[in-house]
């Protein structure tokens, strides 16, 4: 039997002491400056739980704050040790918030216009992928951290440049009512489509950077594989969504259905992580899939509370990664490789969207609401730097781009959609001509 003693001595209850305190002011400082950023600024919350995130984070407040007997409330990382400023319990909790995010809103989202809009989607998401990694790539080159466009420096830092987060985008269409739109649809479809890429591209230029004999039979084999069990979970989930539905409805006690679909959703996105994909894209199939169930009204009203607490959590975290001290030497290159980021992300996203149905308006929103990247161009940056391809410099860049494109999607999106209009092209009534 293990004692409390043993418990002390293997540092459990010094580790779970110190991650609630963590908790408590990472949940005070998110209410408070997402008040403030709502209130004051007229500002999406997120915004300002990215703020906040920077400020008690361990590079700034973080480790200065001091807990008896614990030490800093969130301390620095020691030299060469793990990419991440943060504790795996807590960042943990962090992975398991997006999650719920990604499965709240694809509870929230209309099947059958995901349906309707997924030709567009995959137009967009190409249009979202080649355009920044040609560009970050040449960048590379012309700025002199690569000898060609396949060194792996370069492939990484394009690669890097492709990625989507989706959960910033998604939180601002979810709190706007904007998720059923044709814009709201697009994105978070062509954002799924995108970070399948990313993983593609992702396995390729890790086996470039380790000298691996690279094959177009190796493509083939990664590429079946993340499309093709992305393809199964969406239509296994919908062709099994009725019996899921009155397999949840058959409990009666309270909480029941919420508490099972959560567990379904936690599910998927393990799985969808076994395959080499992220886990939002499973968490996001699973509520994509019971989203037009009976009982999916009950679920999410479940998961208000749930998702109120939680989700805050990942963004005061992604404000945390920001190390703003380590900034000045690739502060320069970074503002170059953001800017390139943005306009080839937006660009690339905009010129698609209007071959495929969209106006400029709509194009316009697309492109905004695909501009973040977060978590996935993180941990594309951390391959990268675990394979030796980049260094701490391209690192630091990588992180200036994912912050600042993190931080402008909420300040662009919100009056993109703010200004109403219809984002699709008008088509000319039967039996007329145009002109």
């Amino acid at each position: 039997m293990v004692s409390k003693e043993d418990f002390v001595e293997n540092g459990l209850i010094q580790a779970v002491t110190r991650l609630i305190f963590q908790l408590f002011a990472i949940l005070v400082i998110a209410r408070i400056f997402s008040e403030i950023t709502e209130r004051w600024f007229k500002q999406p919350g997120v915004l300002g739980e990215l703020i906040g995130g920077i400020i008690i984070g361990p590079y700034a407040l973080g480790s200065l704050i001091i807990i008896p007997h614990l030490g800093p409330l969130f301390a620095l990382p020691a030299a060469g040790g793990s990419l991440i400023p943060l504790s795996t319990e807590l960042y943990a909790i962090a992975q398991i918030a997006v999650v719920i995010l990604l499965f709240y809103v694809g509870l929230e989202t209309d099947l059958d216009t995901f349906m309707h809009y997924a030709g567009p989607s995959l137009v967009v998401a190409l249009g979202g992928v080649i355009f920044p990694f040609i560009l970050g790539d040449l960048a590379t080159v012309i700025f002199g951290y690569a000898d060609s466009v396949f060194h792996p420096t370069a492939l990484f830092m394009g690669a890097i440049l492709t990625a989507t987060s989706v959960g910033i985008t998604a939180r601002i269409l979810s709190e706007r009512g904007k998720l059923g739109s044709p814009e709201g649809v697009t994105i978070l479809a062509a954002a799924v489509v995108d970070d399948v890429l990313s993983i593609i591209i992702l396995a390729i230029v890790v086996s470039m950077a380790k000298g691996g004999d690279f094959s177009l039979a190796k493509l083939g084999i990664i590429s079946l594989k993340a499309v093709g069990f992305w393809v199964a979970l969406m239509v296994v989930g919908i062709a099994s969504s009725k019996r899921l539905s009155r397999f949840l409805l058959s409990f009666k006690t309270p909480g029941a259905s919420t508490t099972l679909a959560l567990a379904l959703c936690f599910l998927a996105a393990g799985v969808a992580e076994l395959f080499g994909l992220a886990m939002i894209i499973g968490a996001y199939a699973m509520g994509l899939s019971l989203s037009r169930t009976g009982v999916a009204r009950d679920i999410l009203d479940g998961l208000s509370g749930i998702y109120r607490v939680f989700v805050p959590i990942f963004f005061v975290v992604m404000g945390m990664l920001l190390d703003v001290r380590a900034l000045g030497d690739a502060l320069v290159f970074g503002l170059i490789i953001t800017f390139l980021a943005i306009v080839s992300k937006v660009g690339g996203c905009f010129v698609s969207a209007l071959t495929v149905g969209f106006n400029r308006l709509g194009g316009t929103r697309i492109g905004i609401g695909m501009l973040p990247r977060g978590e996935v161009a993180l941990i594309i940056a951390g391959a990268g730097l675990a394979a030796g391809a980049i260094k701490s410099f391209e690192f630091s860049t990588a992180l200036i781009m994912t912050f600042i494109t993190t931080l402008l999607a909420p300040i662009l999106l919100v009056p993109a959609f703010a200004r109403g209009g219809d984002g699709r092209k008008k088509r000319a009534a039967p039996g007329k001509k145009k002109g």
